[in-house]
């Protein structure tokens, strides 16, 4: 049952990571697609992890690392370059935190989302 538990939790956190990635980049790109935005979202999670796991222990320059690693897999998803992977990056953490703490309000799920760093 732990398996069932932890594979729902991880599926429900990326769909809401993958919804600010969503809400992001039609704000910024003018890009509407949720399914691309899933497949980002994972994509930033993996990157995120790997470069963690790698260059994360390393003060200061670790997490700017890994923060930019993530920006990346945005810029190379999605048109306009590193400016608009910054904005789209910057709505996906708001739009998450907002829907983690509407859910967290009604007492669903924890406040973490998959594919967004941060939340």
């Amino acid at each position: 049952m732990a398996l069932i538990d932890s594979v729902v939790v991880f599926v429900v956190s990326l769909l809401v990571g993958a919804l600010g990635i969503y809400v992001g980049a039609r704000v910024v790109a003018g890009y509407d697609d949720y399914t691309y935005a899933i497949v980002t979202a994972l994509l930033g999670a993996i990157i995120w992890g790997v470069v963690g796991f790698l260059f994360g222990w390393i003060p200061l320059l670790g997490p700017l690392l890994v923060l930019i690693a993530y920006v990346a897999v945005i810029n190379a998803r999605y048109p306009g370059g590193w400016g608009n992977a910054i904005l789209i990056a910057l709505i996906a953490w708001i739009a998450s935190l907002v829907v983690l703490y509407l859910l967290a309000l009604v007492g669903i799920g924890a406040f973490e989302a998959v594919g967004v760093p941060g939340a």
